[in-house]
């Protein structure tokens, strides 16, 4: 089974992911963590990639979708992906149409929805740890003891762009990019749409029913 997840930051693709991977036994493809592998194994992509961030410039979608290729073939790829992050734009999802082909192709895309003041919500009171990247909510997931990691005991934060402000410019940004992303996939009818605006296990349920179980 090949999936993409998609949604704005807060319509919790990280949770959807993580059960998905778990339940499904496939790989979760964080296009961020692919990043930071191939960097830390100074792979070829790795190094390339390193040269433009060190460069102060964005890395081009021809190297990104060379590593999502080379992701995607790998042994544990057999049974399916779940690929997070990308496409992002309409060029990587016509670019990946052209590397992912036959038994690796898309299948489905996983669209998660929400409304903007329920992302208010969530984003505003997000929390992470520092030491373990470990996510909190001080409301519907709080810490046990407040500040602190339940996991490692690390320090919790609030990141600077979790604010109303920068998520308005997030979200603009988002719809702008991937609007023409999903619209692509819908024309292949490939898009189910998750309402992400329910309590987690509902939308479990979604994904699930979606996923054909």
């Amino acid at each position: 089974m090949n999936i993409l997840i998609m949604g704005p930051a807060g319509s919790g693709k990280g949770t959807m992911s993580e059960r998905i991977r778990d339940h499904f036994q496939i790989p979760h493809i964080s296009t961020g963590d692919m990043f930071r592998e191939n960097i830390k194994k100074k792979t070829g992509l790795g190094l390339t990639a390193q040269s433009y961030i060190n460069d102060g410039k964005l890395v081009p979608d021809s190297l990104t979708v060379a590593m999502v290729k080379d992701r995607i073939n790998k042994d544990d790829c057999s049974v399916g992906y779940l690929l997070d992050g990308f496409p992002r734009s309409l060029p990587q999802a016509m670019a990946l149409g052209k590397i992912a082909v036959d038994d690796k192709a898309v299948q489905i895309v996983l669209n998660l929805t929400i409304p903007f003041d329920e992302l208010v919500s969530r984003i505003t009171g997000r929390r992470l740890c520092r030491s373990c990247g470990s996510i909190y909510h001080i409301a519907s997931h709080p810490s046990k003891v407040e500040g602190v990691c339940d996991h490692c005991g690390g320090e919790l934060y609030q990141r600077s762009d979790d604010t109303v402000e920068s998520l308005k410019v997030r979200l603009n940004e988002y719809e702008m990019n991937t609007r023409p992303v999903l619209d692509y996939y819908s024309k292949k009818g490939l898009v189910v749409d998750i309402d992400a605006s329910l309590p987690i296990e509902e939308v479990w349920q979604q994904v699930k029913k979606a996923l054909g179980e």
